[in-house]
């Protein structure tokens, strides 16, 4: 069960975190999973590291608020491949401070990145998956859509609208055999998070306010990455997964 082989799939934000996660599961699914960021040598260092597990992978980097070499690089993966089965969006920006000093640069920027770009990722997507009627898309979104801390309201804003449009999308294109659903994950051990996992007293509260009693393991958000993407996951559609350890469920 769960297998991709065969399946061609692109991952954003695919250099480190939990989109390093996601795509290194999917490739030992069997995907051939297409790796994006920006950085090409980090990048091709994430593609080697897959290949010299026995897994298939490459690269294609671009800036995914750059809609035009999305559309370009989308439609190229279908020339070459012939077709385009998985898109996970999960590349995504921050940006910390109060909502008094926060600019309207930087809340644009980080709905740009998150929202805008996803949509567009989307859209470009769906334009080779509908006509082959198949196609799994699924979006990253975050636990912070419902629960909110201060100092967020852009990316929390911003993810707030990508669980909307996951609905959307997943009602919009399901006559065409297309789910589209999202992970909201809680708090992981990733590289960007190193602090947080090394500052004691934050991560005791952390472990104490997760009833699961940890932070999240990157892979963990992989596994349920590639459950959405599978043939197993067909009738699952409009879904936001919550992979938080209870987080979001604890009062």
């Amino acid at each position: 069960m769960f297998s991709l082989s065969g399946k061609i799939a692109l991952v954003t934000g695919a250099s480190r975190g939990l989109g390093w996660a996601i795509a290194r599961s999917l490739a030992e699914n069997g995907a051939i999973v297409l790796l994006n960021a920006r950085d090409v040598a980090v990048l091709n260092a994430r593609r080697d590291q897959l290949v010299g597990a026995g897994l298939k992978a490459d690269t294609t980097a671009f800036d995914i608020t750059d809609h035009k070499a999305s559309a370009e690089r989308i439609a190229a993966a279908v020339e070459h491949y012939g077709r385009l089965d998985i898109v996970a969006v999960n590349a995504g920006i921050n940006h910390r401070a109060p909502i008094t000093e926060l600019s309207l640069e930087d809340f644009r920027r980080v709905m740009d990145t998150n929202l805008t770009a996803a949509w567009n990722l989307a859209k470009e997507a769906a334009r080779h998956m509908i006509p082959r009627r198949a196609g799994r898309i699924v979006f990253t979104g975050s636990m912070a859509a419902n629960i909110a801390r201060p100092t967020l309201s852009a990316y929390i804003a911003s993810k707030g609208a990508v669980h909307a449009l996951t609905r959307e999308l997943a009602v919009e294109l399901a006559p065409h055999g297309i789910t589209v659903n999202a992970i909201a994950p809680g708090y992981f051990a990733t590289e960007m998070n190193t602090p947080l996992v090394e500052n004691a007293e934050f991560s005791s509260w952390i472990c104490k306010r997760t009833p699961a009693g940890r932070w999240g393991k990157p892979e963990e958000i992989g596994y349920a990455a590639a459950f959405l993407a599978s043939d197993e996951a067909a009738f699952v559609n409009g879904h936001i997964l919550s992979v938080d350890g209870g987080f979001s469920a604890a009062m």
